[in-house]
């Protein structure tokens, strides 16, 4: 018997009855979402035409199924089931959902979503106090030839200020009589020499509409020599602003984008023609536990060292931060260690620095100049190294990097002559000079302490399939390999919504963990386990033949 399938028959319209399985990530979507507090009154403007619970559970649910297009969610939220049921059967449309996710208020909700999934984890026991850092680059929604170095706008904007001083002597003694200082340069002063020359080629027009029927007109020429003094002082005027607009945008970076000035050039793993090529991204940066992403941040700089400690500072605010903080050798250094020391005294640093594993290293060991191989004797506080030298301790010294971290050495001298006044001929470099070494003891200090925090601890084993799982899953599973967005503000707010999608779609890949939810109507993921397992049984007495019931007591 066929089955009777007419598209023209008339049916009843009845709004969705559907609801997704239990463990299914808009489940998850849809008690985080509630758990917020977001119910606001709109006491100013027009009133809203969707509730924002509902886009942020949308977008959440769309970005989960790696959706990251406006008009794909529009078209998503019309024929998906599980979003009409999230959704109530409401169709925003594109414009709606491309304002939403760029708006500060959905920033406000993501912040608070962390927070209150941190929270939860933390009381059901599901992650500890290791807090798994690192970082990668994402692609800016940029062109990938839109760069401007600040190397090339500083030695531009130099030569253009040169050749506006050279044309300022040459107008000096030639077109205005006017006196101004040629060595001090500025916007003003380009103004008033442009002005002054302004006034006289209205002079010399004068003249030339007298003297019309001179010929030659020494007038005529006097004015085009004016003429073209004034556009080229005017042309090292625009450039004078471009490149001192440059220097604004790019700060204390090295590079920016002119389609997005936020974007820094960076080097990606993503290389295909093997040429180290630089495009336009950014650094994000996560911390883990347990594989959920419990903070993160986007920065500008290309390198992890320089963002470790903003983003601690960052955890710490939001009070996220674990007692462990552990990351990979990138973001070993002095002025790291010495934050965490300093400002973070109830955490342990779990951060090898860079050459932590070559020092194990035979060739390391072998290596006569390596300090750490030479003998010290602390009491005189002197080096011996293996040509049997001795170098003294001189003086103190200190050097100050480009970030203006100050570092603190101590200077050591190498013995000149011998106890037969002869000159040692291993004091001495290939130019006859007297070898020094510097050393500093705050550094030494903050390895030897690396060293110990990772012999006597099994968590930094944790690290590679705790954070960098995640870095996979948001890049090949999400395909979030690109913002579509521009603007740092904009880039947080969106890669905000990947990371908590990818959350979600990790609390509905661990089932088991339905057995430690509570029945409280406070928690932000409540289950009614005891209405699902009445179901259930009901479910099964009315479907089960009689001759099975005898199994059941």
């Amino acid at each position: 018997m066929e089955p009777d399938y007419n598209m023209n028959q008339l049916s009843l319209n009845i709004p969705t009855a559907y609801e997704p399985e239990l463990n299914h990530p808009a489940r998850y979507i849809n008690r985080l979402v509630e758990s917020l507090a977001l119910r606001r009154p709109n006491i100013m403007g027009r009133p809203r035409e969707y509730d924002p619970r509902m886009l942020l559970k949308l977008v959440l649910l769309a970005y989960s199924y790696g959706i990251i297009s406006s008009r794909k969610i529009e078209r998503f939220a019309r024929e998906n089931i599980v979003a009409m049921w999230l959704t109530q059967e409401q169709r925003p449309t594109y414009r709606t959902i491309a304002r939403f996710i760029v708006s500060q208020e959905l920033e406000d909700m993501i912040q608070s979503s962390f927070k209150e999934f941190h929270d939860y984890l933390k009381a059901q026991g599901m992650i500890d106090e290791a807090s798994f850092i690192d970082g990668t680059k994402i692609l800016a929604n940029a062109n990938k030839y839109s760069f401007v170095w600040k190397k090339r706008t500083i030695k531009y904007r130099k030569l253009n200020v040169e050749k506006a001083q050279k044309l300022i002597r040459e107008i000096k003694q030639a077109e205005v009589k006017i006196d101004v200082d040629e060595d001090s340069f500025d916007i003003d002063q380009l103004d008033t020499i442009i002005a002054l020359l302004e006034q006289r080629i209205e002079e010399l027009n004068q003249r030339v509409a007298e003297t019309a029927k001179v010929s030659p007109n020494p007038a005529k020429q006097e004015r085009r020599h004016a003429k073209k003094y004034l556009h080229a002082l005017d042309h090292c005027r625009q450039k004078h602003l471009e490149y001192q607009a440059q220097s604004q945008i790019a700060g204390q970076r090295n590079s920016y984008s002119k389609t997005d000035h936020d974007a820094t050039f960076m080097r990606l793993k993503e290389d295909p023609m093997r040429n180290g090529q630089t495009k336009p991204a950014y650094n994000l940066q996560i911390m883990t536990s347990s594989q959920y992403v419990l903070g993160y941040e986007l920065m500008q700089n290309p390198t992890d060292t320089r963002t470790l400690i903003p983003f601690l500072s960052h955890l710490a605010q939001n009070e996220v931060l674990g007692r462990e903080i552990v990351a990979d050798a990138g973001y070993g250094s002095e002025r790291n260690y010495k934050y965490i020391e300093d400002e973070l005294s109830d955490c342990t640093a779990l951060i090898p620095y860079s050459t932590m594993i070559k020092e194990n290293s035979r060739k390391w060991r072998s290596d006569d100049r390596k300090v750490m191989n030479w003998e010290y004797h602390e009491a005189d506080d002197f080096y011996v190294n293996p040509q049997g030298v001795r170098f003294n301790f001189k003086r103190y010294a200190y050097r100050n990097d480009k970030y203006k971290f100050r570092r603190d050495f101590k200077v050591y001298q190498a013995e000149k002559y011998d106890e037969n006044h002869q000159i040692i001929s291993q004091a001495l470099t290939p130019h006859g000079n007297t070898k020094y070494l510097m050393v500093n003891p705050q550094w030494e200090y903050f390895k030897s302490k690396a060293r110990e925090s990772l012999s006597n601890s099994n968590t930094y084993s944790r690290r590679k399939y705790d954070v960098e799982t995640v870095f996979g899953n948001l890049k090949a599973y999400l395909g979030f390999k690109r913002f579509t967005v521009r603007g740092l503000k904009k880039a947080k707010r969106q890669i905000g919504i990947a990371l908590m999608a990818l959350n979600m779609k990790k609390m509905a890949g661990r089932p088991l963990i339905f057995s430690k939810y509570s029945d409280n109507q406070k928690a932000p993921f409540r289950i009614f386990v005891k209405f699902r397992m009445e179901l259930l049984i009901q479910r099964l007495f009315v479907t089960t033949p009689l001759f099975l019931l005898n199994y059941f007591p």
